[in-house]
């Protein structure tokens, strides 16, 4: 079961972006690393991102299927990907990418914690949500209130939240765009670049999103972070 998520192929380039499509890439942080190689194009998780993101491919046996997968592997989740090299394009996401630091947070697949860490210390508010209720069980406890639940249909009313952080996550998009205020942010993490099963490069995640985007992007760490708003002509 793992096996049909975690995969080994050859390194592909690591941030696919720049000034197009009302994207700007930043300079890359100080402490930039290569990731190792890991999961390439053909990853079983990376075809089901670009299926969820841009044809609307779920249902509940996919549900079900992807919280089962994640179970079984959240009592150890935090020991392999909790650390300063991955934490460091969230941080330098929340620092560098002009977001709305003082509103209210949605984190969609939170996991056991990695980008609650780091977010819970910049951020006045945030809830932490996720698929699978073994990796929410395993999370930190008193950082941030803990909901389990499908992100394609999220248990929120629409324009609550002035950011919404995914770090590793499947991007639904019209739910994303649903549930932020007007001038909300989105705060897109791989934090193996594109060796992330989970992975859109920043201009696919702008153009997966209802409406026009723009914002910035760079590199921290042995990932990258794409921070968007909606543009003003929307």
């Amino acid at each position: 079961m793992v096996a049909d998520v975690i995969g080994q192929t050859a390194p592909v380039n690591l941030i696919q972006t720049g000034s197009t499509q009302g994207l700007t890439e930043l300079p890359p942080h100080l402490d930039l690393v290569d990731p190792d190689p890991f999961a390439g194009p053909d990853h079983p998780m990376r075809v089901i991102t670009r299926e969820v993101a841009f044809d609307g491919v779920w249902n509940a046996e996919r549900a079900a299927r992807v919280a089962q997968v994640f179970d079984s592997m959240a009592s150890d989740w935090s020991v392999k990907n909790i650390d300063e090299t991955k934490a460091a394009p969230i941080a330098d996401g929340l620092d560098r990418g002009e977001v709305p630091l003082d509103g209210r947070w949605l984190e969609l697949g939170s996991g056991t914690g990695a980008g609650t860490i780091v977010a819970s210390d910049r951020v006045s508010s945030l809830v932490a949500f996720d698929l699978a209720a073994e990796m929410l069980a395993n999370a930190p406890a008193g950082l941030a209130p803990r909901v389990r639940g499908d992100a394609s249909r999220l248990p929120f009313g629409d324009n609550v939240f002035d950011g919404v952080l995914m770090v590793n996550m499947l991007l639904f998009p019209h739910e994303v765009a649903r549930v932020l205020t007007a001038a909300g942010a989105v705060l897109w993490v791989n934090t193996l670049g594109d060796q992330t099963p989970i992975h859109l490069p920043p201009a696919d995640v702008s153009a997966a999103l209802p409406g026009t985007w723009v914002g910035l992007a760079s590199r921290a760490g042995s990932g990258f972070w794409t921070a968007l708003r909606r543009s003003a002509n929307t």
